[in-house]
């Protein structure tokens, strides 16, 4: 049984035929997850790159070698943050903050034998009072001057693997790969009206979708918008972030 459907909502069925097609679906999103566990495989056999690992970076305690980023395990995940100099907080990287404030704590990975850490072009000076505002806890560091594949083009994530004082690159991510940093995404996605983004297949009649990245920032109201008067969304949360004025650089959606 089926009935007419509210405009902008899925058609209301009975609990069996909910069933039958929530069963054919499911073949669907087993076949999705087998082949993701064969790109898995697949990465897990890609080569790697050497490095020297003995490369500077700058962190809380001055000049360090890369190979401190490890922690003494044998595998690092790396996200490079990009970076405005100068540039209060509400001027940052919102695709950046979005991917770092969901990487908090490492505790899984660390479970695993795997480090984290944050690296950046910026400034060292300019970079504590952005992560204390924050309320970051991971490990920053700067990697201003280092070429790659420690420092170079920042905004994506980054896998390093070292056999003891060797150091290799093993996996780099680009565009939507880092999307598996942010989890409300994989449940948003669940959801009847999913991300909400333009791109997206949604039957007739849905919310219409926006464009993307609509969620890195807002205004004090919680409306996305680009602009001096609004902030990487989760810095709403931080005590003393107040409206704007100046982004301290031109905003953009990278």
């Amino acid at each position: 049984m089926t009935t007419t459907p509210t405009p902008g909502r899925p058609p209301v069925v009975d609990l069996d035929t909910w069933q039958a097609a929530r069963d054919e679906l499911l073949v669907r999103e087993k076949a999705h997850t087998h082949e993701g566990d064969a790109i898995a495989a697949a990465r897990r056999r890609l080569p790697m790159v050497e490095f020297d690992g003995t490369v500077e970076v700058v962190g809380p305690d001055g000049p360090v070698p890369f190979l401190d980023l490890f922690e003494g395990r044998d595998e690092l995940v790396v996200y490079k943050h990009m970076w405005y100099d100068g540039a209060p907080p509400q001027g940052q990287c919102e695709g950046c903050t979005w991917t770092a404030w969901h990487l908090r704590d490492a505790v899984y990975l660390n479970a695993r034998g795997v480090s984290f850490a944050i690296v950046t072009t910026g400034p060292w000076e300019e970079i504590p009072p952005y992560t204390e505002f924050m309320g970051y806890t991971q490990p920053w560091y700067s990697v201003r001057g280092v070429e790659k594949p420690v420092g170079g083009e920042m905004g994506h994530l980054a896998v390093y693997l070292r056999d003891g004082d060797r150091t290799f690159l093993t996996y780099s991510t680009t565009g939507r790969g880092n999307e598996p940093t942010n989890p409300a995404f994989a449940l948003l996605d669940m959801t009847p009206y999913g991300r909400r983004e333009a791109w997206e297949d949604t039957p007739e009649g849905w919310p219409e979708g926006r464009d993307v990245c609509w969620y890195w920032r807002s205004d004090a109201d919680g409306n996305p918008t680009w602009g001096p008067t609004s902030r990487p969304v989760p810095q709403w949360t931080r005590p003393g972030a107040t409206p704007v004025e100046t982004l301290g650089r031109t905003s953009h959606c990278h």
